[in-house]
């Protein structure tokens, strides 16, 4: 371990009943780094993401946070140290328009009556998704108009404006076409760009090869419920990482 890790795994396990979904899992994210994590269908990604992000308890081993050993006992809990997961469903809500989306769970309200500020709030918007180039027609549009692509956009958005330290991607690109798929990356790479905001990483699995090599730092593979596979993507090869991943992970 180094000081530089911001989230570290050392022999994490995971069992459901009779199935062992990851077994000996060693993986770190180092501060102002992208990690891309690749895998069969049913390889255990989500899985540890999910123990990563405070909704699975390990069956054994360690996670480590900022340095210090740590039991997250929930995703409320994994969120209050600066722990963020975009997740397949989002977890948005279709008929609320994009600024509430954007402030779930963090209203900004009059005191003593709780009333919503809701042009406070619709202006911070506005600057949280100008500032990262995200284009939507307005901040009032419901999230139900918006593109697939557009909607994960948000969903990182959300993550990166609640002051996160570490940012968690779960299929960042399921069922993308290539021009949604293209909105991610490009939102993917301006964080990476962004190097004056330390402790903002990605786990992005399911890249393109030749795209993962632009923009994730480092790959790993989980394979057999452990990570075989640990290299810069500086390192490594669109061939090499082609025999890795198959066709099945081409967009």
């Amino acid at each position: 371990m180094t000081d530089t890790d911001m989230i570290r795994a050392e022999h994490v396990r995971k069992r459901f009943g009779p199935v062992t979904a990851i077994q000996d899992v060693n993986l770190h994210v180092r501060k102002g780094e992208i990690l891309g994590l690749i895998g069969d269908n049913g390889a255990g990604k989500s899985t540890l993401i999910k123990i990563l992000t405070g909704y699975h308890q390990p069956d054994g081993g360690q996670l480590f946070f900022e340095g210090e050993p740590i039991h997250l006992r929930s995703v409320v809990h994994a969120r209050s140290l600066g722990i963020e997961t975009v997740f397949q469903d989002l977890a948005m809500i279709d008929d609320l328009p994009v600024y509430l989306n954007l402030h779930l769970n963090k209203e900004l309200v009059h005191r003593p009556l709780p009333f919503l500020r809701r042009k406070e709030m619709r202006r911070k918007a506005r600057e949280a998704l100008d500032s990262i180039g995200i284009t939507i027609g307005s901040v009032t549009d419901p999230v139900s108009q918006l593109s697939g692509g557009q909607r994960q956009a948000i969903a990182v958005a959300r993550s990166v404006f609640s002051d996160a330290k570490v940012l968690l991607l779960d299929e960042p690109l399921a069922a993308m076409g290539a021009k949604e798929g293209g909105l991610i990356l490009r939102l993917l790479m301006q964080l990476k760009e962004r190097g004056d905001r330390p402790g903002h990483h990605s786990d992005c699995p399911q890249l393109q090869p030749d795209r993962r090599r632009r923009v994730c730092d480092r790959v790993n593979l989980l394979q057999h419920g452990t990570i075989t596979f640990d290299k810069a993507s500086k390192d490594t090869s669109v061939a090499e990482l082609l025999d890795l991943v198959h066709a099945e992970y081409r967009l």
